[in-house]
């Protein structure tokens, strides 16, 4: 009779609080999460924390906290696994009342992208290990992963003029202050730079030619196909060859910024969610170093139009160092880069190393 009455007790008591806990268990919680750093490099280590609170009266046996984290992401820790080609992180916490517990995880990002995590799915339970409540709780964190950035040596040198014994590499664009003769007007030639004198003399359009000097404006044109004839999007094991590429382009860009010119670049690619083509024109003010590096962090290996169109649809620069990255090189290519070239733009077409060519 006792020990039925002691069992009676027992289950009462687990009923009650089942109930509580229930009912209030996840009314006092709250979770946060972050990196340490909101920028990082491809397979550089990063701190990835979790706070979690319990801001009530009540005891909480057990919550577990579970997140679905990108597949590139390396977590140095024993409590994620391997689900449908993601990471599913999961942590399990003890909280006491009125108490908080931060963990960190050392995570190595291997891969560029801009990774924003949105929610995470929050289970608590009682002393008898029985689910009690779960729900879906907002917990932001974002993380803008550079591409791997090629050294020195692997970057391609858009042009060169010889100075004293060696070949110095350099960019080449005329000077506005440095007035060498005058010639007949071209398309896309400049409005500042009609000679009107010699206009009212000819009776034809002259402008104005200039000297030279060494001042980077560098453009980087980034082709996402791997084949002219490409007409689908790339799946995930073709995809290495633009990944280069970007990383080069993102070589080339902050190698003219260090040198003191401008830099941009566009791409027949979107940036995260966007649905129209990647283009950020040559600039130089502060920021633009790391403003560079994000756009090529959010860029997203979907083609949104042929490489061809998307030379035709892009707005004429000149005084522009144009470098373009492709796999293949192709007449259609060369006849854009002449076009390019006789708006006063030095041109060149890089091959990505062991890729056909297509010309």
């Amino acid at each position: 009779m006792d020990i039925l009455i002691i069992l009676a007790v027992f289950l009462g008591l687990g009923g009650v609080q089942a109930w509580v806990l229930k009912r209030f268990g996840l009314r006092g919680f709250s979770f946060s999460r972050g990196f340490s750093a909101t920028d990082a490099q491809a397979g550089e280590r990063v701190e990835f924390m979790e706070v979690i609170g319990n801001r009530s009266l009540l005891f909480l046996p057990w919550v577990r906290v579970e997140a679905r984290m990108p597949s590139s992401f390396v977590f140095h820790t024993k409590e994620d696994v391997e689900i449908r080609g993601e990471r599913y992180h999961k942590s399990m916490f003890t909280l006491m009342p009125f108490s908080r517990v931060t963990r960190r995880h050392r995570v190595v990002p291997r891969q560029r992208g801009h990774f924003l995590l949105t929610q995470v799915s929050v289970t608590a339970g009682d002393l008898l290990g029985m689910r009690l409540d779960s729900r879906d709780v907002d917990a932001p964190a974002e993380l803008y992963v550079y591409p791997t950035l090629p050294g020195e040596d692997g970057l391609p040198l858009p042009s060169a003029r010889p100075q004293g014994d060696a070949s110095v590499w350099r960019w080449i664009l005329p000077d506005p202050f440095l007035v060498n003769g005058i010639r007949g007007y071209r398309p896309g030639d400049p409005v500042r730079d009609i000679h009107w004198p010699a206009t009212a003399r000819t009776g034809e359009l002259q402008v104005k030619t200039h000297d030279y000097t060494a001042d980077p404006r560098l453009m980087v044109l980034i082709n996402a196909q791997k084949t002219e004839d490409q007409w689908g999007d790339l799946m995930d094991y073709e995809q290495e060859p633009i990944e280069r590429a970007i990383s080069l382009a993102a070589g080339l860009c902050l190698r003219a910024l260090s040198q003191g010119g401008e830099a941009g670049f566009a791409a027949n690619i979107p940036l995260d969610e966007e649905e129209t083509a990647a283009y950020f024109p040559p600039a130089r003010e502060a920021g633009r170093q790391t403003a560079l590096l994000r756009a090529f962090s959010c860029l997203r290996i979907r083609r949104v139009c042929s490489f061809p169109t998307f030379l035709e649809q892009l707005p004429p620069l000149s005084g522009v160092d144009f470098v373009i990255i492709s796999c293949y090189d192709s007449p259609v290519i060369r006849r854009h880069m002449e076009a390019m070239a006789q708006l006063g733009n030095s041109v060149a077409l890089h091959i990505l190393p062991g890729e056909a060519s297509n010309g």
